[in-house]
């Protein structure tokens, strides 16, 4: 790379927080110059001294003009979106610079949990059995149509958050009403995201779950990693835990899981980049639960090392977003697992023990705090951020299972001091609220 006309990566995110400085740390590693882009307030007048740009990813024609005003000051070689919420605005921004990515059509598509669905289903492949209704719809009406037990979930959020399981009709009509609380609410509200009006209601697939990292280069997926998720997601709420690789899925079984997303790429049209994908796993093989062209969201990245150098996938994600050629980094041979930190109840977190101890066991390679002390901290399914990271690695025979257990042993050990928020009234309202 020319030193003196270094290429520009952009990189679009919700936030910045540690994963943005990862990938922006990756990328100027190698060179690239980084502008970031985020769905910060525009009347800001640059609060984080990093000359983001400032826009409105749930409008991405309009995000995407502002991004082509950028590049006409300084040419953007290419671009990475991070989360779920940038993707169609860097779909959009990339088809009108004319760079390498998915199209608007494909990630639209994926986004939406419902035309996710409708595109997969048309296209063959095995998904459970849906249907969606709007929020202003009367629950008695819509009951004589739920398969139970089954799976409620908004069409727009992510990680697992509003995602409910319910047996009968009377934990289908909680659900609903505690997903349309939760939708309605301010901090859901300012997204401005489309589909927050209608719910979609799913059959609950039995099995195990699996998580699958992948590349795509011109429709054809290589897969990174696949991760087995150890503990059980039955609900009736779905917060992730664990995730260990290699998997120990039978080799067939992981050839089916491969083929599966192949097809499931090819249904929603997605080209390139990163792609996480996730999987139920039963006797009658792999079922589609959710693809979205993005790399693996919070601090996890950290569990994939590459090539003899133990490049990190920020790194490899940077290098093939740039141009390079990334197709001999295969992943170590040293088992990983991380443990995305669960919140065992709603409260303001006030303290963290034993933290030294957690890390000290064997096995382990850090733990990360990343929930900030004194911050109001939601568990699932109102909840979308975990408490930390906790991550493994072994070499040894029984690697997966050795980093399996180290995890659990050294989350077994943190102690977590989660206060009540406590009601106040608001002063125009007079009505109370949690402070």
């Amino acid at each position: 790379m020319n030193a003196a006309h270094p290429k520009r990566l952009l990189l679009l995110t919700s936030k910045l927080g540690y994963q943005s400085r990862a990938f922006a740390e990756a990328a100027r590693g190698l060179g690239a110059e980084v502008l970031f882009a985020t769905d910060r307030c525009h009347q800001l007048d640059d609060p984080w001294q990093d000359a983001a740009l400032p826009l409105h990813f749930e409008r991405p024609a309009e995000a995407a003009a502002e991004i082509v005003r950028a590049a006409a000051r300084a040419p953007i070689y290419a671009i990475l979106a991070l989360g779920d919420r940038p993707l169609a605005a860097a779909a959009h921004a990339a088809r009108s610079l004319g760079l390498p990515y998915n199209s608007p059509e494909s990630v639209e598509a994926a986004r939406n949990k419902l035309r996710q669905r409708q595109a997969l289903r048309a296209a063959g492949l095995p998904v459970p059995d849906f249907f969606s209704f709007p929020l202003t719809e009367d629950v008695e009406h819509v009951l004589p149509r739920v398969p139970f037990p089954c799976v409620v979930k908004p069409l727009m959020l992510s990680m697992s958050q509003g995602v409910v399981r319910a047996n009968n009709a009377v934990e289908f009509r909680a659900a609903v009403a505690r997903i349309r609380s939760l939708v309605q609410s301010p901090e859901v509200q300012v997204t401005r995201e489309e589909g927050l009006d209608r719910l979609l209601v799913e059959s609950y697939l039995p099995g195990a779950e699996v998580a699958l990292e992948g590349l795509l280069e011109g429709g054809r997926l290589r897969v990174l990693a696949l991760f087995d998720k150890p503990d059980p997601l039955e609900g009736p709420y779905f917060e992730e835990t664990i995730y260990v690789t290699p998997s120990r899925l039978p080799a067939a079984v992981q050839d089916a899981i491969a083929d599966c997303a192949q097809r499931s790429v090819v249904a929603l049209g997605l080209t390139r980049g990163p792609l996480h994908a996730e999987f139920r796993v039963n006797e009658r093989g792999p079922w589609v639960l959710e693809l979205q062209p993005r790399p693996i969201g919070g601090l996890c990245a950290r569990a994939l090392r590459f090539g003899s150098q133990h490049m990190p996938l920020e790194e490899l994600l940077a290098r093939h977003a740039l141009g390079e050629d990334v197709r001999g980094l295969e992943r170590e041979a040293a088992a990983a697992g991380v443990m995305m930190i669960p919140v065992p109840r709603s409260g303001i977190l006030e303290g963290v023990e034993r933290l030294e101890e957690a890390a000290r066991v064997p096995g382990i390679e850090s733990v990360e705090i990343t929930a900030r002390l004194h911050d109001y901290v939601a568990a699932w399914p109102e909840g979308s951020s975990y408490l930390g990271f906790v991550f493994a690695r072994d070499s040894g025979p029984d690697g997966p299972a050795a980093a399996e257990s180290a995890l659990r042993a050294a989350h077994a050990l943190l102690r977590f001091d989660l206060r009540a928020r406590l009601p106040v009234e608001h002063p125009a309202s007079h009505r109370m609220t949690h402070g």
